[in-house]
């Protein structure tokens, strides 16, 4: 199984913007599919957006036009950028790396990273 440390996160207000990142442990992060996910108190963890390669991504919904996924093979790494940020969005964040079809996730949970939109 691949481990992950996800970091970036924090408080932030509404319309503002965080960037979350999240390292892999091994070599051979890069081929495979990942995604980032999301849990909310009370919520069951959501796909947030993922990805294949540079040109294959899928968003939910509410990430669309707001959150960019992306990814750096060399530094076994992988991103999120997030701006227009909303109260709803708050959750703490994972990634993982993703089934595909389906996008269901394939290893264990990281600490994931907290992510607090408030006034």
């Amino acid at each position: 199984q691949l481990q992950f440390v996800e970091s970036g996160g924090g408080l932030v207000q509404p319309g503002g913007s965080l960037r979350l990142s999240c390292k892999a442990t091994e070599r051979s992060f890069g081929i495979h599919t990942m995604a980032w996910y999301r849990q909310a108190p009370g919520n069951q963890r959501e796909l947030v957006a993922g990805i294949r390669d540079i040109e294959s991504t899928t968003y939910a919904d509410f990430a669309k036009g707001r959150f960019t996924i992306s990814r750096d093979n060399a530094e076994t790494a992988l991103y999120l950028q997030m701006s227009d940020l909303r109260p709803e969005d708050t959750a703490v964040y994972y990634c993982n790396r993703a089934r595909y079809p389906g996008w269901d996730p394939r290893d264990a949970w990281g600490q994931g990273t907290q992510v607090t939109v408030s006034p």
